[in-house]
This record gives structure tokens, sequence and C-alpha cells, in this order.
């Protein structure tokens, strides 16, 4: 089986509607946002950045 490639760093809201997933490859964060109860009611995912910009990367090992 293959190494997952993202890890869940942070979960948040009743149904976990906000989570942070790093893709352990690149270190880039990203924000995965849900209707709780459903994805069926819609779900987005972005990069996060920081104040200049540019995307927040967490050092990989």
């Amino acid at each position: 089986m293959k190494e997952k490639r993202f890890v869940e760093v942070y979960s948040y809201g009743m149904s976990n509607a906000a989570k942070i997933f790093v893709d352990k490859q690149t270190g880039v964060n990203y924000l995965l946002l849900g209707a709780p109860g459903s994805i069926l009611l819609g779900c987005g995912v972005t990069v996060l950045v920081g104040a200049d910009g540019k995307p927040i990367v967490t050092p990989v090992k």
C-alpha cells in the first residue's frame, strides 16, 4: 500500500467542518472547508497563504 501524501494536522468544528492538511512531499498547507453533516452540501479547498501572499509551507523531513 502506498504511503499517504497528505496528513491532517488540524480540525475544527462540531463536524470537523474546517481541516488543515499538509502535503508531505512539498510541505504546502491546504485548508478544507465543508458544510457540516454532508459533503453533498458543498466543500472547498484552498492553499493557506501568509500575510505576504506566499503559501504557508511546513518543513518536510
